[in-house]
């Protein structure tokens, strides 16, 4: 018995033994990536409005200065040949149309995509292979890489919802680079404008949002008007009721000037003129005294033109 007890105990051991090989099945720990929310850009503090109504009374003129544009631009935008041809109730355009997307030359645009769906490895089995050679009797040559596979086998799913998802989630999202750092004072630097008075007159009556959306300087018709900063003229005429003798010059995508009551225009639209350029000569139309009306107008809003001239010396 007590051989009997000890050649028991010996196999046991070799049994165990026997169990604890060198090569174990290979355990492969897989995370779903999660894609990461993208937080939405803060809107802008001011932007104009994406469409406007005409109301009675109203012209393309007087709708482009209140808004700060360019009176060709919101008639191109709106596919008006005729400035004059609009009406109230009419909805107009406020900002360019987006682009639209063109598939590049020599490209063949597929008319519809099809999901592919790519094999994906589940738990199964574990197969353990000799790294030797394949002791089965007639077995077929195997590549080298495949006597190496002790993982589990891959299958392919077939094609459904549950399972284009179950990929989707498994699969890692695409690294996007973020957009560089805006540099502090950009945005200020492109609304700078360096303003000079327009005319040499004294002031006959100031800024008030409810009364006057401008300045009234004094002078004697002839005398001459001055662009008061660089820029683009984007009006020249008398479309304007109430303005007389009208330019308007567009300084940058945010700053506009008015010159009414003109006795003479002397730029044109589209032309570019320098801050001290003489523009036009004061005059009395749509007036009762002989003045410049002047205004500043950001983004399409008026203004108070003292806030941005420099002082006069006294």
């Amino acid at each position: 018995m007590k051989l009997a007890g000890i050649f028991f105990a010996v196999l046991a051991c070799a049994t165990v033994a026997g169990c604890v090989g060198p090569y174990r099945a290979p355990v492969v720990e897989r995370t779903v990536a999660r894609p990461s929310v993208a937080k939405p850009a803060p809107p802008p503090a001011e932007q104009r409005p994406e469409s406007y109504t005409v109301k009675r009374g109203d012209t393309l003129y007087s709708i482009a200065l209140d808004n700060g544009l360019d009176y060709r631009d919101l008639a191109a935008w709106n596919n008006l040949t005729d400035p004059a041809a609009i009406r109230a109730g009419l909805v107009l355009r406020m900002r360019p149309p987006g682009p639209v997307a063109q598939p590049e030359a020599g490209t063949q645009v597929q008319p519809e995509a099809r999901v592919q769906v790519q094999p994906v490895t589940v738990p199964g089995s574990v197969e353990a292979r000799s790294l030797g050679g394949d002791s089965r009797a007639g077995a077929e040559p195997r590549a080298a890489g495949d006597l190496l596979k002790t993982g589990p086998k891959a299958m392919k799913l077939p094609y459904s919802e549950e399972n284009l998802a179950m990929l989707l989630r498994q699969a890692p999202p695409q690294p996007t680079a973020a957009p560089p750092p805006p540099q502090p004072g950009a945005e200020e630097g492109q609304d700078a404008v360096a303003w000079i008075w327009p005319a040499t007159g004294r002031v006959l009556a100031g800024f008030s949002e409810a009364t006057n959306k401008g300045l009234d300087i004094f002078g004697k018709v002839g005398d001459p008007v001055f662009a008061s900063a660089s820029g683009r003229v984007v009006y020249s005429g008398t479309g304007l009721r109430g303005y007389g003798k009208l330019v308007i010059i567009k300084h940058n995508q945010t700053y506009l000037s008015a010159y009414a009551h003109n006795s003479n225009l002397l730029v044109k639209e589209g032309q570019n003129v320098v801050r001290g350029q003489k523009i036009a000569e004061i005059g009395n139309t749509d007036s009762s005294q002989a003045k410049l009306h002047f205004e500043i107008r950001r983004l399409g809003k008026p203004v108070d033109p003292l806030k941005f001239l420099p002082d006069r010396p006294s």
